[in-house]
């Protein structure tokens, strides 16, 4: 395979964590027994080779006794090697679990933490629907790491075990041709090296694209998938847009790609099986046409010529061993090179958070302000977006933040959230200090209408009254009794609705600074102005810092800053204190 050392690399750089984690010994507990099995079974395969000579030469000779005998031998350790095969394969499928969850647990924790998820977005998620990495391609790469590797192990033992009966029987059963005998050593045994050789270096010519185009089909079917859950999730735009045929034909294209790749899959694949499987077929008649002219010139017995039949067998698929699996170790290649890029963009998602080149967020003891020091966000692509050094959020101050759309409004919340790290200054926070970021559209998970409200907190973290009563409050009264239904919120409630659901969250959570990032502006007027009162009354000590465009808005607050261009940036002017009324 091309570039094999450093896939063996990876596969153990992915792959050893586990056996050093805190299930290190029921994984290497499992894999020693799993080995155990695996050598035992190559024992008996020796047993049932050296049984072939005896019980065919109990046939030749007609030997009745020994015809039963070798019978009940070979129901004995036929036996004991399917209970061997039962046990090898519940201990092999209990580790693959094992692994896959703790890999799983693992990935979902280094994806998820510090917001890595959002930053491989930012820089172009190179590690392309890492759902499908965390799902199918941890799957895959246990199952077939596990099964290659055991394989590998059997063809090195198998090899190892019957080299030295392959080689006596060579001596036993002189090559014959045209008459003549010749004593080569070993001669068996260097015709199953040339004939496996020459087989493998031909499988890999014709079969090694395989590689980059398994590759290619998961990457096309994660497209593919992808895209139907967005049509899904965005079913009524879609509907409203009568945007169907649009969106089909789109999904045809992605599956064509699906489909042409697919089709290069069936061209290669049908090479090498055509290959492979003149090659396995050979390789039935190859030993007979070896050792039949030394039995018919009465060297050896049937039994012998049936024991090196079998013996040069087993050798000859030890040495055919990359053949076999071909196909499956390119699959194995593509797997490893996917979960190796998404590693690749955790660690480039990891490093954007702790270079020097960044923003800096840090707790600061005592202070009673969010403060932006020397503060200039750029985009991704290192284009200057906003200019806001000197921004003072002070505690208990309602701001209201507004400007042009593209204006980095957005920006700056996420940077002070923690999640930009486009651009350089920094910002301090009190320490410990509680925020919450309400978007104009609002997250809520799957599941009970309890857990989407109480969420990030954990279900159950409020009481049935107190959910009611902030329900009542941001005008969602007939949801109370829905609190044990499950759902998918995002799609039942209108966004207005979710937009109070948002509240109502912030309700019960009472943050010590909230953001609302144009979080009202799916209700009406009178509604966003009473609901706006609601946090005033609710949330008193709450800082309450804004993004609208709409004037009406400047009576909740008590300060207004505005984004303006200056030059190739926007800056942040701060306006005069509002005149407002209580």
């Amino acid at each position: 395979m091309n570039n094999l050392r450093p896939t063996l690399a990876t596969v153990w750089r992915i792959s050893a964590p586990y056996f050093r984690s805190e299930d290190k010994w029921a994984g290497r507990g499992l894999l020693a027994a799993v080995i155990a099995i695996e050598l035992a079974i190559v024992g008996i395969n020796v047993l049932i080779t050296q049984w072939n000579a005896r019980f065919y030469n109990a046939l030749q000779d007609r030997n009745w006794d020994t015809f039963v005998s070798e019978i009940i031998y070979f129901c004995v350790v036929v036996s004991i090697f399917i209970v061997l095969a039962v046990y090898q394969l519940y201990l092999n499928q209990w580790l693959q679990i094992r692994w896959r969850q703790w890999m799983t647990a693992r990935y979902l924790g280094d994806w998820l933490h510090q917001a890595n998820h959002y930053r491989m977005q930012l820089q172009g998620d190179a590690a392309d629907n890492p759902d499908q990495r965390m799902t199918d391609d941890v799957k895959l790469f246990v199952d077939r790491t596990l099964n290659i590797g055991l394989g590998l192990l059997n063809s090195v033992v198998t090899l190892a075990s019957f080299v030295v009966m392959l080689w006596g029987l060579s001596n036993a059963a002189p090559l014959h041709l045209f008459g003549q005998e010749y004593a080569i050593p070993g001669y068996l045994v260097w015709c199953a090296l040339i004939y496996s050789v020459l087989g493998t270096v031909l499988t890999h010519l014709i079969g090694w694209p395989l590689v980059g185009i398994d590759f290619r089909q998961q990457q096309y079917e994660a497209d593919f998938r992808f895209n139907l859950v967005r049509v899904r999730e965005n079913s009524e735009q879609i509907a409203l847009l009568h945007g169907e045929q649009a969106e089909r034909e789109r999904l045809l294209v992605r599956f064509g790609r699906v489909v042409e790749n697919w089709l290069a899959i069936m061209n290669r694949t049908k090479k090498i099986t055509a290959f492979t499987a003149s090659y396995n077929q050979a390789s039935v008649i190859f030993p007979y046409i070896l050792v039949a002219p030394a039995y018919f010139a009465e060297k050896i017995q049937l039994g012998g010529m049936m024991q090196t039949a079998s013996a040069f067998s087993n050798v000859q698929g030890a040495l055919s061993f990359f053949i076999t699996i071909y196909r499956q170790l390119a699959e194995w290649q593509a797997v490893v090179n996917r979960l190796d890029g998404f590693e690749a963009g955790i660690a480039a998602a990891r490093d954007l958070a702790t270079r020097d080149d960044r923003v800096h967020v840090v707790e600061t003891a005592g202070a009673g302000a969010i403060d932006l020091k020397e503060l200039a966000l750029r985009l991704p692509n290192g284009t200057p977006l906003v200019n806001a050094s000197g921004l003072s959020l002070r505690k208990g101050e309602r701001t209201l933040v507004t400007g042009p759309s593209g204006s980095g409004k957005s920006t700056l919340f996420r940077a002070i959230a923690g999640i930009w790290p486009f651009g350089s200054g920094s910002i301090s926070i009190p320490a410990g200090a509680t925020m919450m970021m309400l978007p104009q559209r609002p997250y809520f998970p799957t599941g009970s209408l309890r857990g989407a409200i109480e969420y990030p907190a954990k279900e159950g973290t409020f009481t049935d009254g107190q959910i009611g009563g902030a329900l009542e409050q941001a005008g969602l009264p007939r949801l109370a009794s829905q609190l044990d239904e499950h759902g998918h919120w995002n799609r039942t409630l209108s966004l207005g609705e979710q937009q109070r659901l948002g509240l109502t969250r912030a309700l019960l959570h009472t943050p010590q600074y909230l953001f609302l990032d144009e979080a009202t502006a799916s209700l009406d007027e009178p509604s966003e102005a009473a609901l706006y009162q609601l946090l005033e009354k609710k949330l008193p000590a709450t800082t309450i810092v804004s993004i609208g465009h709409r004037s009406t808005l400047d009576a909740f607050h008590q300060r207004n800053v505005s984004l303006v261009r200056d030059g190739e940036r926007f800056a942040l002017r701060d306006e005069k204190p509002t005149a407002r009324t209580t």
